[in-house]
């Protein structure tokens, strides 16, 4: 453990009552370094994905690790939340690369309560080397019994029932919707495309260099086909180039944010915002089922249920005049306060 990066993480988080249960810090090979933090607890071991990016930093990881904590209880899942970064720098050779992500693995061996996952900059081959090493991660190829997330559009999925939900609440009409997605990585294709094959009409997508627009609706299956032979999204032939954060503006009716502020923004113009912890959940979920042995099909329904539970959940306290994000953080909140009551008192 680093005595000087655990002060440099503190100004930008402070523990808590919930919070963190551990922060480690790792001396990788070649001078890189590591973080793992461990949020909490109180419902099972913690899973939280591997963030392997040049600039991660130990303020970040245990922001996400936190986030990790509410939206597992947000969704009724038995874990605890967690995270953990790799501050590798660009233009790793392959070889290089999975040696650093073994000399993880190699390293958390004895955090026992922590399953990793993928998330930027990893995915389910790094996973399989975690593995391979110490006998758990989540999101491994399916050869080694996993369900591959991005692969199967398992938080993609999870989106699309949480508009169900609103639908069943007359909140929204999904087959008359027009939908704008901000990124199109492998979460936000197939949250695309899971509207696109319950009948929305998906108007734009953008991605770090650009957006493409189509009134009428863009062929979001093309669409993704032309992104994974390397072309931009705007050169695409179905629609026309539109500036990257001018999607934000456009007249839509289901807009699928990728940043906090432009959650906080579309609050503050009246918008209903469906927060983070509970709309892109099935990711975790999915983990969750994987861990405990799941098929994929079995995860899916497992998804689908906790979706449509916790959505309902988030609607109902909303009635009770919470706004959006204090109603999913009272439902977290509440699940994880059920959870400390049964834990063993030493008070006299």
């Amino acid at each position: 453990m680093n005595g000087s990066a655990m002060t440099a993480a503190w100004p930008s988080w402070r523990p808590d009552d919930l919070g963190p249960h551990s922060v480690t810090y790792l001396d990788l090979p070649g001078g890189v370094r590591g973080v793992v933090a461990v949020d909490n607890l109180l419902l099972g071991p913690a899973i939280g994905g591997l963030r392997m990016t040049p600039d991660v930093t130990p303020g970040e990881v245990l922001r996400l690790a936190r986030a990790m904590t509410l939206k597992n209880a947000a969704v009724g899942l038995p874990h605890g939340g967690a995270k953990a970064g790799i501050a590798a720098p660009d233009g790793l050779s392959p070889g290089r690369r999975e040696a650093l992500i073994r000399a993880f693995a190699v390293a958390i061996r004895d955090l026992t309560d922590y399953w990793p996952g993928p998330d930027m900059g990893t995915d389910e081959t790094a996973m399989a080397w975690v593995y391979d090493e110490i006998g758990r991660a989540v999101g491994r190829p399916s050869a080694l019994g996993g369900i591959p997330l991005d692969t199967l559009g398992a938080t993609g999925f999870g989106l699309a029932v949480c508009t169900e939900v609103l639908q069943d609440a007359d909140l929204l009409t999904i087959g008359r919707a027009r939908v704008a997605v901000q990124g199109f990585g492998a979460v936000g294709r197939n949250v695309a495309l899971s509207m696109h094959r319950r009948g929305a009409t998906v108007v734009a997508v953008s991605e770090r260099d650009g957006a493409v627009l189509n009134p009428d609706g863009l062929d979001v299956p093309k669409l993704a086909d032309h992104q994974r032979g390397g072309q931009p999204l705007a050169e695409f032939p179905g629609g026309h180039a539109l500036p990257r954060d001018d999607l934000l503006a456009l007249d839509c009716d289901i807009l699928v944010p990728a940043t906090d502020a432009a959650e906080r923004l579309l609050h503050e113009r009246g918008v209903l915002v469906v927060p983070d912890i509970i709309a892109n959940a099935g990711g975790v979920i999915c983990a969750a089922g994987e861990a405990k042995g799941y098929t994929p099909s079995q995860a899916f329904a497992d998804i689908a249920e906790r979706m449509r539970t916790s959505t309902a959940a988030w609607l109902g306290r909303m009635q009770a005049g919470l706004t959006p994000r204090e109603a999913a953080l009272e439902l977290a909140r509440e699940r994880l306060r059920d959870a400390a009551s049964y834990r063993r008192s030493f008070a006299a």
